[in-house]
């Protein structure tokens, strides 16, 4: 029986978050071994998703008070505060756990601070992976604690090349240490539609074509620069609405920014939706505005969904899976008139939309959770 511990304390429901939960499930599911699939239960953040376990083999582990209500989740400060907090509470429960379990494999998807310190001073037979997402800030902190534990990890992964290639130039970590994982993004069960009419769901019955994005309100997805150059589109193309989905810090920054450009009847903030399937595909286009992404779930779940991607050339992330624009819109990032522009072209047929996103839904299968289990599961067996 080979023992397979999951460490990923996410505040917020983010990319990480469901990178975790279709990792697991990727293990349970394809894996033809004799396996046992653990996620750790730091402070509470996983209750939600203990059905989903139970009925997948996948254990959910308790290794503190269930306080997870009580964190605050949003803001920079807000946020950092709470993985202080956590990494303090959870330091002796997590020794005590990997001593007496003894996991054949630890996976560390977030808060890695916790178990790189505990591997690197602790000796133990468990092999430690590292996923690394987003190009991190290369703080002193940071810097050497990868120097002083990078013997002590058996693999570090990362979701894009781009991202890889740039940790290796640091040379921390080995060529032979990194592997190129996709996260898994496609699980073909989340994507059953409920039958329900979108038309009912939108905040004000419209006929008009949308463009469609979604995403946590805060400065990452920049969702005040889309809003302003869809104001530019739309005071030359009146038949298009822009619709939002998302929660976070910078909702009443937003929705006083729709009302100052009169964008009332065009642009709505739809909030929280677990499910934007259907959104996706009955938009004209997905728009990804981002400073930075790594892969960037959201544009791969809208090209899976049929939807045509416009995105921002952010780092890591899009680039890579739009294949440099053969499979989809690129626009400089954060440039003024930029997306304006890839608005424009859009609307007026200036590139091959068909064989675009024909091939952006190609690129989706990596993306699923039989392609990495057959990547992960060299690391394992």
């Amino acid at each position: 029986m080979i023992n397979i511990f999951y460490w990923s304390p996410c505040l917020e429901k983010v990319g990480t978050y469901k990178s975790t939960i279709n990792s697991a499930l990727s293990i349970s599911k394809y894996s033809k071994k004799k396996i046992s699939v653990t996620v750790i239960n730091v402070c509470g953040e996983w209750e939600e998703e203990k059905q989903l376990f139970e009925k997948n083999n996948i254990d959910l582990v308790d290794i503190g008070f269930k306080f997870f209500n009580y964190l605050p989740k949003s803001g920079f400060l807000g946020s950092r505060l709470s993985y202080i907090f956590i990494a303090i509470i959870s330091f002796f429960p997590l020794i005590k756990l990997l001593v007496k379990k003894k996991p054949d494999f630890f996976v560390s998807h977030l808060l890695t601070s916790v178990p790189l310190i505990i591997f690197n001073f602790l000796s133990l037979k468990t092999k430690l992976i590292l996923r690394i997402s987003g190009f991190p800030r290369m703080i002193i902190f940071r810097k050497i604690l990868w120097k002083l534990c990078s013997r002590k990890i058996c693999k570090v992964t990362f979701p894009s090349i781009e991202l890889l290639n740039q940790l290796l130039k640091l040379k921390i970590f080995s060529r032979e240490q990194s592997i190129f994982l996709p996260d898994p993004v496609i699980n073909l069960k989340h994507y059953i539609i409920k039958k329900q009419s979108l038309k009912n769901n939108l905040a004000k019955p419209t006929n008009k074509k949308f463009f469609l994005s979604a995403g946590r309100l805060t400065k990452q997805k920049n969702f005040t620069y889309l809003i302003k150059e869809f104001k530019k589109f739309s005071d030359t193309n009146s038949n298009f609405d822009l619709l939002i989905f998302g929660i976070g810090e910078k909702y009443e920054e937003l929705y006083s920014l729709i009302n100052r450009l009169q964008l009332s009847e065009r642009v709505f903030l739809k909030g929280y939706n677990e499910n934007i399937f259907e959104y996706m595909r009955k938009s004209d286009a997905f728009i990804l505005s981002s400073l930075w992404e790594d892969p960037g779930f959201v544009i791969i779940e809208a090209a899976f969904n049929n939807s045509f991607v416009i995105s921002s050339n952010c780092k890591n992330g899009p680039l890579e899976f739009l294949q440099n624009g053969k499979a989809g819109i690129l626009f400089e990032n954060n440039k003024d008139n930029a997306l304006f522009e890839a608005l424009t072209n859009y609307v007026n047929h200036e590139v091959d939309l068909k064989q675009k996103k024909i091939s952006a839904k190609k690129n989706c299968l990596k993306y699923s959770l039989f392609r990495h289990h057959e990547v992960i599961k060299n690391v394992f067996f």
